[in-house]
């Protein structure tokens, strides 16, 4: 019988360095072997950036925002949110919701009319992983273009898959979407001069550009260009507070006022409409914040922890389809020479306290790197890596207890 050792949860960004001692596993024939080796004292969570816990100064700030009543307007604190998100991307005006999904979808309901038709590449979150609200709400068809190595759509694609207006056939061409970071190329930044060229077509075809931006700081920092940047060609756009800015809740929709007030409209009828929001809106305010004061500039420390994962696992015997020099933000992908063994290489990885994911619709499982995550936990989970493929039958015992 295996000895599941216990995890004691620390909140994030707490020291990590403390180690337990020994642990038992089961080896790849069911066999005990017994080990002693660095466990970290709580699990080092790499499924998603989602994860991460509010900072110590966030939560005092909830606990104290002054608060009104956001539907009616006057609640300070998501005003100053707001305004401050507006300013960051260059957009006229800004909208909190609860959530990256809503943000997407009050901006469908905004701009896409019942029967029209987005432009999307392959994979696409607002297609493939928000439980097709773009037909059951906003009443939309998507048409989903490839998408090469960087993760961007060809340009005379995009051109090509406007429909024509004139047949009556064809579903009308009512919104183009990016998405950046692009999550299914492993997280790849767009860089300005492609959004650019993408909002060049949409607009030549009169028809408003969407970017699902709900980690646009993580491209931001990588590429060293300002979100306004990335996003001038942009008419809407969304970002996400609960992934690497490490709010508990929340996203913010931004573009032109006209536009805001046709997603407030549509947040009303989702039932996204909040009342004191304030409370968790001031973490939004903190993580905004300039320099070392927020949690922007920080993430380039979360891309330097991805990259070193990506150097401990890419040479590993069990493990393809990674190179580290494409990680360029917070994701690793790498798929395992059986992949019929990923459930089970997972469960073991678990079980020694690192936490992965199976990347849906794909042989691939994913680590994203975040607040809370040290360079000490990101060597203990290559370690722990190391062990499973043993366990698994995938390498040999002396790849496992290598240093």
């Amino acid at each position: 019988m295996r000895l599941r050792s216990v995890a004691l949860r620390l909140p994030a960004g707490s020291d990590s360095s403390l180690l337990r001692g020994a642990a038992r596993a089961s080896g790849p024939n069911g066999g005990r072997t017994y080990t002693r080796h660095p466990m970290p004292d709580r699990p080092i969570d790499l499924r998603s950036d989602t994860v991460t816990h509010p900072t110590p100064e966030m939560r005092r700030a909830m606990a104290e925002a002054e608060v009104g009543d956001d539907v009616f307007g006057d609640d300070p604190t998501v005003i100053a949110l707001e305004e401050r998100a507006a300013e960051l991307t260059g957009k006229q005006a800004g909208l909190f919701v609860a959530s990256g999904t809503m943000g997407n979808l009050v901006s469908l309901m905004a701009q896409v009319p019942r029967g029209g038709e987005i432009i999307a590449g392959d994979g696409a979150h607002t297609f493939a992983h928000e439980a097709a609200n773009h037909a059951v709400v906003v009443g939309a068809s998507m048409r989903l273009l490839p998408w090469d190595d960087e993760g961007k759509m060809d340009i005379d694609a995009i051109r090509r898959a406007f429909r024509n207006p004139d047949d009556v056939h064809d579903p009308i061409t009512s919104l183009v979407t990016l998405e950046n970071t692009h999550a299914d190329s492993m997280a790849q930044p767009l860089p300005q001069d492609y959004v650019q060229a993408v909002g060049k077509v949409a607009a030549q075809k009169r028809v408003p550009l969407h970017v699902d931006g709900a980690r646009i700081f993580n491209a931001s920092v990588a590429l060293g260009t300002p979100v306004r940047k990335l996003l001038a060609a942009a008419d809407s756009a969304t970002f996400c507070l609960s992934k690497g800015l490490s709010c508990p809740v929340g996203s913010v929709v931004v573009g032109s006022t006209d536009f805001v007030w046709k997603a407030r409209r549509a947040r009303k009828l989702l039932g996204g409409g909040m009342r004191q929001a304030g409370v968790l809106a001031a973490a939004g305010l903190l993580a905004l914040r300039d320099g070392t004061d927020g949690m922007i500039d920080r993430m380039a420390e979360d891309h330097l922890n991805a990259r070193r994962l990506a150097d401990g696992l890419a040479n590993l015997r069990g493990i393809v389809g990674l190179e580290p020099a494409r990680v360029r933000t917070n994701f690793v992908f790498f798929e395992l020479t059986r992949a019929d063994l990923r459930t089970k290489f997972l469960d073991v990885l678990k079980d020694d306290g690192v936490l992965m994911i199976d990347y849906p619709g794909s042989d691939r499982i994913r680590a994203v790197t975040h607040y809370g995550i040290s360079e000490t936990d990101i060597d203990l989970a290559v370690a722990g890596v190391k062990r499973a493929l043993h366990a698994v039958g995938l390498a040999p015992l002396a790849e496992a207890t290598a240093a």
